[in-house]
C-alpha cells in the first residue's frame, strides 16, 4: 500500500470520526478523553494551543490509497517549554550559552496534559511504523533546513508514552536513535492488594491501608467536613454556567497564588462540557449554600484524570477532599481502574497513590549536545530508579504492594 503523509496546521483538517476511531483502536477500545478530537480542537479554537501561544499545531496524518486515515499524531512546533511537565530548561540554557538556538523544537504531546496516552495512533502496525518513519524524516529535514517548516528545529520530544509508543519511537521503527527519559508520577489503582480485586467502597480502600495512613485520612475527611459544608459532583453535561464560572475563578486564583497565569481559558472548559460532557466531572464544595471550592476532572471507563482545582476560602484539608478523596470515591463507584493525580507530589502517597514511571523519547540533532545530554539522561535515569524504589518502600498499603501499569 502507498502511504501519503500530511502535515496539518489544525486538528480540524482531520476528520473527527476517523481520528477518534484511531484513538479507540490504540487505547484498548476506549476513547481517551484528552486525545479526543474535541479536546484538541477546543485547545486550538479557544486560543490555548496556537502558534501565538507557542504551540503551533503540526499534526501528522498518514492516508492510504483511498484517502482513509491510517495513522495520526498530535505534534506541535514549540517556541518555549511551558505546559509540558518534562522539563528541558537546562538544555535550552546550554544551547543559549553556546550561542545556538534551542527554540523552536518539535513536541509530540497533549498540551498542558501530562497523562499516559497513545501518541502514535494507527490502524495497523505497518501504518504505525510508516508514521514513526515519517516523523523521523520530518525531524531530520526540519533540523537541517528551513524550507519545510519555515524555520529550523533543534530537537524532538515525545512525552508520556505507552509501551506501544516506546517500541515505535525508541526502537528500530525510527532512524533517529532517540534517547529515553524517565519521570515519576503518582497514580491510584483500583485494586485491593489484600483481596486481589477492585475495591467495593471507600471504607474497603481505607481498610487496605496501614493503620497510621488510615487514621490520618479519616481525620482529614472529618476536618474537611466543617458544619454547613456540602460537596456536589456534577457531570459535565449538567454543569451550569454559574458553576463553571465559579470553578474558573478558583482555577485562576490557584495560578495567581503561584505568581503565574492560567494556560487555559473559560471558553475551553465550557467547550469541554458542551462537546464531551459525558467524560467531564466537576466537584464543587459549598459552605452554608455558598460555593467555596471546586475541582475539575476528565475520565473514561478505565481512567480518571485530575489536576485543576482552586478555592476562595482556605478550609482545612479541603484540597485533599476535592482533589483525591472525591476522585477515589468516584472511581470506586464507577469501576474506574486508574486515577492519575497529575505531575509531582510525594504527599499523594499518604493518600493511596503510588509512584509510576513515565517514559518519553528525545532526539537531539546537534552533535556537540548529543553525548552530554545522553550522559545526563543516563545519570538521571539511575537517580529516578533509585528514587522510585525508595518511594515504593513507603507505600500506604498494609501489604506493601506497588502495582505497575
Amino acid at each position: 500500500m502507498n502511504y501519503r503523509m500530511q502535515i496539518c496546521q489544525s486538528i480540524g483538517e482531520i476528520a473527527q470520526a476517523q481520528w477518534n476511531s484511531l484513538v479507540c483502536q490504540c487505547n484498548g477500545g476506549v476513547l481517551h478523553p484528552a486525545l479526543r478530537h474535541e479536546y484538541l480542537l477546543a485547545l486550538e479554537s479557544c486560543g490555548c494551543a496556537t502558534a501565538e501561544t507557542g504551540w503551533g499545531p503540526l499534526h501528522l496524518a498518514i492516508h492510504g490509497d483511498a484517502g482513509e486515515l491510517l495513522a495520526a499524531m498530535p505534534l506541535y512546533l514549540k517556541s518555549h517549554s511551558y505546559g509540558e511537565y518534562v522539563f528541558d530548561w537546562a538544555w535550552a540554557q546550554a544551547y543559549e550559552r553556546s550561542g545556538q538556538r534551542y527554540y523552536p523544537k518539535l513536541l509530540c504531546a497533549i498540551p498542558f496534559t501530562p497523562v499516559l496516552a497513545p501518541k502514535v495512533l494507527h490502524a495497523t502496525p505497518e501504518a504505525g511504523k510508516a508514521l514513526a518513519q515519517g516523523l523521523a524524516q520530518l525531524t531530520w529535514q526540519a533540523a537541517e533546513k528551513t524550507e519545510l517548516l519555515g524555520t529550523r528545529i533543534s530537537t524532538l520530544h515525545a512525552l508520556f508514552l505507552t509501551g506501544q509508543d516506546q517500541q515505535l519511537l525508541l526502537g528500530e521503527a525510527t532512524s533517529l536513535n532517540n534517547s529515553s527519559r524517565h519521570v515519576v508520577q503518582f497514580h491510584w489503582h483500583n485494586f485491593n492488594p489484600l483481596h486481589e480485586k477492585a475495591f467495593t467502597s471507600f471504607d474497603e480502600f481505607l481498610d487496605s491501608l496501614n493503620q497510621k495512613k488510615r487514621k490520618n485520612i479519616r481525620a482529614e475527611r472529618r476536618k474537611a467536613r466543617v458544619e454547613g459544608l456540602e460537596i456536589h459532583r456534577i457531570q459535565g453535561r449538567d454543569v451550569t454556567t454559574k458553576q463553571l464560572e465559579f470553578f474558573y475563578q478558583c482555577y485562576s486564583r490557584t495560578y495567581m497564588e503561584h505568581f503565574s497565569s492560567p494556560y487555559l481559558n473559560l471558553e475551553f472548559f465550557r467547550r469541554l462540557c458542551t462537546t464531551m460532557g459525558d467524560q467531564v466531572l466537576l466537584v464543587q464544595a459549598t459552605l452554608q449554600g455558598a460555593p467555596v471550592a471546586s475541582s475539575f476532572f476528565i475520565y473514561s471507563e478505565e481512567r480518571l484524570y485530575g489536576r485543576y482545582w482552586g478555592c476562595i476560602e482556605n478550609l482545612p484539608c479541603l484540597h485533599f477532599e476535592l482533589c483525591y478523596y472525591q476522585a477515589i470515591e468516584f472511581a470506586i463507584e464507577q469501576g474506574i481502574e486508574w486515577f492519575e493525580g497529575g505531575a509531582q507530589g510525594e504527599h499523594k502517597m499518604a493518600r493511596g497513590l503510588n509512584p509510576q514511571t513515565m517514559i518519553s523519547a528525545h532526539y537531539v540533532h546537534a552533535n556537540e549536545f548529543k553525548l552530554p545530554i545522553e550522559n545526563f539522561l543516563r545519570r538521571e535515569k539511575a537517580h529516578l530508579q533509585a528514587y522510585a524504589t525508595e518511594l515504593s518502600e513507603h507505600t500506604a498499603f498494609r501489604a506493601g504492594t506497588v502495582l505497575e501499569q
